[in-house]
Parts: structure tokens; C-alpha cells; sequence
């Protein structure tokens, strides 16, 4: 048994220091900013639907002290142990996937099969997902090196099967995160340029044919192009957010004080919440918000960089670029700038699988973070992200 526990640690090395602080501190500051706001944001409807203003932070506590606990066992698990899980990963997120689709212990809400009801919770089988890709991208890729384009079968029939049970939930918001974290990591092997350029018109064309062809999605394209032609139809919700981000103007009505929460703009509390920080607290207030992301993701991407092996230097930018891509759509849909999907904004937005699943991929960053060669200084944190093979 001694010599077992001795093969042990020469397979995991001992972390170089601790955690990064400046991870932690970006991680807890969003994570309040985004308890405040939930606390506000779903403060009507928890009064209406459980006769407690107080429900859904309460929720969103819990599953905050919840993911804590995970985050803080994968910051002392040693990353390159999830290598052994990278297949086993993958194999659950398939099965819950075909779950959650062909089973009756899915739950179909808003005409979407997106969660899986397992004993007293519901899981969100896409998260779960999220997480999986980037593990088993990172443990493919390293092992076995892309250099030619059939280099790519295997894990790109992986790729594509989940893509495609996460759509046919439908949960396109989701399907177009995987996409680009997939192709962002795939873009640090040694394929040539072109073929991604050739891959951008191979997944456009198909993804609006089918958008087209998927009345509700098509109806959210026409609604993202003129917005207050069907303000009373599908067009609300976003005509709502723009009536909010109007009345908060440079430093909002005041934190509680939001007139939109009172049935006016839907999902206050989740995918909108960051109309509602716009009207509560203004321009400078998402602003503030803004700055926190910016930092945090700075942070993840500057750790990835000065990760030493390739396995981890994977894994950190996969899960930094997962949570910014995220961020991007989100913020994205509730201010106009692209059609609604349905994504949610990472630590802020109320979800308990979202919640917990971000933060499992924080304490995943957070354990890399112990053993890259981080600088102390600043000038590290807001750097240009260099490529993941250097």
C-alpha cells in the first residue's frame, strides 16, 4: 500500500503555490453582484408564485454554498486526474442528453425538454456538457495531436452527436456555446487557417435552414431585425429590456426600485437580469458588472498562458472561453445586438445546474492556477491572449 500512495505522488506533483487570488476575488465579486441582483430581480415573482420575496435568492444561496464546496474540492484535486474521466464525461453527458429527449423523467418547459429530474433536483443535462466537451477536447487533443483533417473523425462525430441532442432539446443558445468553444480549442492544433474559414459557411448554412425551418427561432430572428414591429408578440420581451436599459439611464432608478420586474419583462431573474441591472443601476452599474467580467476573464485566459503542459493550458482556455462566450451572447440578446437564445450571464443570472456547474470549471481553473508560473505583478492580468500552443 506504501508504494501505491508513493507512485501517486510522483504521478501528481504538488502544487507551486496557492490559488490565484485575483481568480477568487473576480470570482466572489460577480458572484455577490450577481446574489444582490437576484435578490431584486426575483423579488416580485417570488412574492407572487410562494408569498416570499426572498425565494429565489435564498434558492440561488444555497446552490452558491453548494457549487463553493464543489469549487473547493476541485481546487485541491489535481487537474490532470479528470484526464481518466475524460470518456466516462463524455458517455454521461450522451446518456443524459438521450434522457432528458426520450424519457419520461425529462421536463418540458417553454416548449423545451432541458431538464432532467433526478430524485428532489432538476438537472440541466447541456451544463453538464459544457463541461464534459472541454475535458475531453483538452485530453484528445493533447494526447493525440491534429494535424490533418482526419485526425478529426473520432472527436468530431463525438462533437457532433452532442451538438445534436442539445439541439433537438431545442436549446440553440447552447448549441451555439459548444460551437465556438469547440472550434476555438480545435483553433490551438496545427490545422491549417483555410479549413476553418472553410468550416464558418459548412455550419452558417445548415444552422439557418434549420432556424428557418423552426417557427419559433425564425420568429426571434424577425423580432431581433425590428423589434417594435412585434412589440406585442415576439418581439416583448427584447422592446421590454430596451424600455428598461431607457429608464435606467446613467445610474439607474435606484437598487429595488425596477418597474419592469412587475410583469413587464419576463425572466427577470435569470436570462434578462442584466435589463433589469441596467434600469436599477444604470450605465454605471453595468459598467461595473462589465469590468468585473472583463477582469475575470482576463485572469482565466493570462492563467492558460502560463499553464505548463498542454493538457491544463487546454482545459483553462476551454473553460475561460466557455464562460466569456456565454457572457458575450448573453449580454448580447438583452441588449439587441443578436436574436434571443436563452442563455444565461455565468454567477449572475438564478439557476441552480448553471450555478454549480460554473463553479465546478472555476475550482477546475482555480487548481491549474496552483501550479502555473504566474507573475505577482499586475501586468500579467490584462494581456493580449496569446495562442495555447506556445
Amino acid at each position: 500500500m506504501p508504494k501505491r500512495r508513493k507512485r501517486v505522488r510522483r504521478k501528481y506533483s504538488p502544487p507551486k503555490h496557492g490559488i490565484d487570488f485575483p481568480l477568487i476575488i473576480g470570482t466572489l465579486a460577480i458572484l455577490a453582484f450577481g446574489l444582490v441582483m437576484v435578490l431584486t430581480a426575483g423579488s416580485v415573482r417570488g412574492f407572487n408564485t410562494t408569498q416570499n420575496s426572498f425565494f429565489y435568492v435564498i434558492q440561488q444561496l444555497k446552490w452558491a454554498i453548494f457549487g463553493g464546496a464543489v469549487a473547493f474540492l476541485m481546487a485541491n484535486l489535481p487537474y490532470k486526474i479528470w484526464r481518466r474521466f475524460s470518456g466516462i464525461g463524455i458517455g454521461l453527458s450522451v446518456l443524459l442528453l438521450v434522457t432528458v429527449l426520450y424519457s419520461s423523467a425529462g421536463i418540458v418547459a417553454m416548449g423545451s425538454a432541458r431538464w432532467l429530474k433526478i430524485g428532489p433536483v432538476n438537472v440541466q443535462p447541456s451544463e453538464i456538457a459544457k463541461l464534459a466537451l472541454i475535458l475531453f477536447l483538452a485530453h484528445v487533443l493533447d494526447r493525440y495531436p491534429v494535424k490533418k483533417l482526419r485526425d478529426l473523425a473520432i472527436p468530431g462525430v463525438i462533437v457532433v452527436v452532442i451538438l445534436g441532442l442539445v439541439y433537438k432539446q431545442p436549446d440553440l443558445g447552447t448549441t451555439v456555446v459548444l460551437i465556438i468553444t469547440a472550434a476555438a480549442m480545435l483553433w490551438q492544433t496545427e490545422l491549417p487557417t483555410h479549413w476553418f474559414l472553410i468550416a464558418i459557411p459548412s455550419v452558417s448554412v445548415p444552422l439557418y435552414y434549420l432556424i428557418h425551418r423552426t417557427e419559433y427561432q425564425w420568429h426571434r430572428i424577425l423580432a431581433w431585425m425590428d423589434p417594435w414591429k412585434y412589440a406585442n408578440d415576439f418581439g416583448y420581451q427584447i422592446t421590454n429590456a430596451q424600455i428598461a436599459f431607457g429608464s435606467g439611464g446613467i445610474f439607474g432608478v435606484g437598487l429595488g426600485h425596477s418597474l419592469q420586474k412587475y410583469g413587464f419583462l419576463p425572466e427577470t431573474y435569470t436570462d434578462m437580469i442584466f435589463a433589469v441591472i441596467g434600469e436599477e443601476l444604470g450605465f454605471v452599474g453595468t459598467l461595473f458588472l462589465l469590468g468585473l467580467f472583463v477582469f475575470f476573464y482576463a485572469r482565466g485566459f493570462y492563467i492558460a498562458r502560463k499553464c505548463q503542459d498542454r493538457f491544463g493550458r487546454l482545459m483553462a482556455f476551454g473553460i475561460t472561453t466557455s464562460l466569456a462566450v456565454q457572457t458575450g451572447m448573453n449580454l448580447a440578446v438583452v441588449t439587441g445586438i443578436m436574436p434571443v437564445t436563452g442563455v444565461t450571464l455565468p454567477l449572475v443570472s438564478y439557476g441552480g445546474s448553471s450555478l454549480v456547474i460554473t463553479l465546478a470549471e472555476i475550482g477546475i481553473l482555480m487548481n491549474i492556477s496552483r501550479y502555473a508560473h504566474l507573475n505577482t505583478d499586475s501586468g500579467g492580468i490584462i494581456g493580449e491572449v496569446k495562442s495555447i500552443n506556445q
